[in-house]
């Protein structure tokens, strides 16, 4: 008789060897543009695109919600004031990029009916990680605050894409949240520390235990984990032990893995009104509101 033996297809998870790796291959662990051979041209058209679609939406750009130059918004409301909105935290590593590179991602939402409000952070080494997480729950509290004002009145999803996926995460418990999806993020900051990335980040060890989601305890809200299957395999492990982590304690939330795509072209499930994380989305405000009837 054959003896079957599932086992594991993914890629083994890098920080299993990584005592014995050289800094060359740790810092490749975590290095997504050079994984990602066309990643030069992926990022050019994703900007041009976003620049397209604030020149067609310029009421609602660059509305500050602290001082700072990087610490304001780009609002996109609809018609309907109580309409779900969705929150997108822009990556980059909290060190690149601003929440103007991704105005693009709004135009599938706003055509199914969502609000969209991209807030900006200040990058690393300007700003420690602290600070970034900080300005964060500042936006998302000047949004909470300010947003009908806006014409932003509904129930808020927090997402966010690479450092925006860690920022999100972090960030679930915020009293304005009523549930996240963090796609392709980082959530146990020690191993960045040990590559190129902490050039500039200079993470702490308080940082590492109180803004790594997999070191802290498990929130009960909704929360759907994407990553691409052709990431790196840190980043695909990560989502799969927070969710691992979260299932453990019956928190509710999907694991969401996205056939052949890579750390840039997973955001093309936001390019239609019908793409996979708008209705990922719809599905988390769905959640959500049976989570608050039960």
């Amino acid at each position: 008789m054959t003896t079957f033996v599932l086992d594991d297809p993914t890629p083994r998870d890098p920080r299993l060897d990584w005592p014995r790796l050289d800094q060359r291959a740790r810092d490749a662990s975590y290095d997504n543009t050079n994984a990602v051979a066309d990643s030069a041209e992926r990022i050019a058209t994703r900007n041009a695109a976003a620049a397209r679609y604030r020149g067609a939406h310029p009421a609602g750009l660059d509305i500050p919600y602290a001082e700072g130059e990087r610490t304001g918004f780009d609002l996109f409301p609809v018609a309907d004031a109580q309409a779900p909105c969705f929150v997108f935290v822009h990556g980059g590593y909290w060190q690149r990029n601003a929440r103007a590179d991704f105005a693009g991602l709004a135009e599938g939402l706003n055509a199914a009916g969502w609000a969209v409000a991209l807030p900006g952070y200040t990058l690393a080494p300007e700003a420690s990680l602290t600070q970034i997480s900080a300005e964060i729950g500042a936006s998302l509290d000047w949004l909470a605050e300010e947003g009908k004002a806006h014409g932003i009145g509904g129930p808020i999803i927090l997402s966010g894409w690479s450092a925006g996926g860690h920022l999100a995460a972090l960030h679930l418990g915020h009293r304005a949240v009523a549930a996240a999806l963090a796609i392709s993020g980082v959530y146990d900051l020690a191993p960045i520390r040990d590559t190129y990335l902490n050039e500039k980040l200079s993470l702490t060890d308080e940082e590492i235990a109180t803004l790594s989601p997999l070191r802290l305890p498990v929130m009960d809200k909704p929360m759907t984990l994407a990553y691409g299957s052709r990431e790196l395999p840190a980043l695909v492990h990560d989502a799969r032990c927070l969710h691992a982590l979260r299932a453990a304690a019956h928190a509710p939330g999907a694991l969401l893995p996205v056939p052949g795509a890579d750390h840039f072209s997973i955001l093309d499930g936001f390019s239609r009104s019908d793409g996979l994380f708008v209705r990922a989305a719809r599905d988390l405000l769905d959640s959500a509101r049976a989570c608050r009837r039960a």
